[in-house]
């Protein structure tokens, strides 16, 4: 029978190897060695614009080491494809993402949708990148989209993973507002018919917000599908939409929830601030990267 002093003894004990514990994990975060590492930041280069090479000039001079380009960049490079690769390594940035645009659910214009994505696929991987977002702008003007709508967007994207797989680029799906999944009901019917070998998603946080979700709840609940992530705040504004799309830290997006989320996940990938355009015209591209920079190093204390 274990008398009171022993017994205070081992929960002394006990008591100090937790805190100790505690101690030495909260130093291992602090020192950059623990999970806080395993989320790359990336920066998207739309808000320039079209303005690519100066947007690439000022990411890697602000310290960024991934840049998202658009399918704007296709045309133009598809024939100079070690041009715009030798800017990237001389600025020591790596295509974290390319946004290769609308996915048809139209049947009719199934093979073409699917030929469209496969070649932006050839074009990310000669440029180095692994990655490829996937949107659909068709959002019916009166009505909620259909199950089956939503469902065959899913089919689709399905197809062009498998088939962007085998160029070893990996097919993502991004939620959007004003497009087929919006709300998190809409977005979770999307996600549940992705077959995760070909297809994975991108969780747009400010979106998602903006949808009437919590992005950290989404990163908990979509752990084993999420691959990567775009940055951005969002809140009200006199606008046709009534909100706006901010830089972090200037909305209702509870940022620091959602990386906590991240860090519960032990989440390793990329995740991009993304402005589609500067929110007031006092600003530019670049000074919006730089209050974006501040809050990711300053507040998060997350590194570059």
């Amino acid at each position: 029978m274990k008398t009171s002093t022993e017994t205070t003894r081992r929960n002394f004990l006990k008591n100090v190897s937790l805190g100790t514990a505690a101690l030495l994990a909260f130093s291992d975060l602090q020192a950059g060695t623990g999970k806080k590492g395993d989320v790359r930041i990336g920066y998207s280069a739309i808000t320039w614009g079209g303005k690519d090479e100066q947007a690439i000039s000022d990411l890697a001079a602000l310290g960024f080491r991934g840049v998202q380009l658009r399918a704007n960049t296709f045309g133009p490079y598809r024939n100079r494809v070690s041009e715009l690769k030798d800017s990237l390594v001389k600025n020591n940035l790596t295509l974290c993402m390319f946004s290769s645009g609308n996915v048809e659910i139209d049947p009719a214009k199934r093979e073409s949708t699917i030929d469209t994505h496969v070649a932006h696929a050839s074009f990310v991987k000669a440029l180095g990148g692994n990655a490829l977002q996937l949107t659909n702008s068709l959002r019916p003007k009166d009505r909620a989209p259909s199950v089956e709508e939503l469902m065959k967007l899913a089919e689709v994207m399905n197809e062009i993973g498998k088939q962007t797989a085998d160029l070893g680029v990996q097919a993502v799906y991004h939620n959007h507002m004003h497009q087929l999944g919006e709300t998190p009901e809409e977005v979770d019917t999307i996600v549940q018919a992705l077959d995760p070998r070909y297809t994975k998603l991108l969780l747009d946080i400010a979106h998602y917000k903006q949808g009437g979700g919590e992005p950290e709840d989404a990163v908990i609940r979509y752990k084993n599908i999420i691959h990567s992530l775009h940055l951005k705040d969002t809140k009200p504004a006199d606008t046709k939409n009534g909100y706006k799309f901010v830089e972090l830290g200037e909305g209702r997006v509870n940022v620091p929830a959602v990386f906590a989320a991240l860090d519960k996940i032990r989440f390793k990938g990329w995740a991009v601030v993304e402005l589609d355009g500067v929110p007031d015209p006092e600003k530019s591209p670049l000074a919006c990267a730089e209050i974006n920079k501040k809050y990711i190093t300053e507040v998060l204390k997350y590194p570059l």
